[in-house]
């Protein structure tokens, strides 16, 4: 599990290979200078619930991965989380497209 950091002062921890597109879409977003919603649910060891954060590019975001492999890129899924990330509620993980059974290791 990678994390994401926003602001030194939220944490997020999501798998190397949804952050790897999530990196590709925020860095889209935010070369862009375009401001967005992001929002995500907690697992239940960690209470629960749904967190969403503004995301701005003056604000610094750091991703780190616990792998050191990059992960193969799905575009399907790119677009997808693009089109999510320009809705009014923002971007949100969603499933992946196409993919039936977890990436071997």
């Amino acid at each position: 599990m990678g994390r994401i950091r926003y602001d030194a002062t939220s944490t997020v921890e999501f798998d190397d290979r949804v952050m790897a597109h999530l990196q590709l879409v925020i860095g889209q977003k935010l070369r862009r200078n375009e401001s967005f919603w992001f929002s995500w649910s907690n697992p239940v060891g960690s209470g629960s619930g749904r967190v969403s954060i503004w995301v701005h590019p003056a604000i610094p975001l750091e991703f780190t991965f616990s792998g050191n492999r990059n992960p193969t890129i799905n575009r399907a899924w790119v677009e997808e989380l693009i089109v999510v990330a320009n809705s009014p509620t923002g971007l949100r993980v969603v499933d992946e497209p196409g993919r039936t059974e977890p990436e071997a290791l």
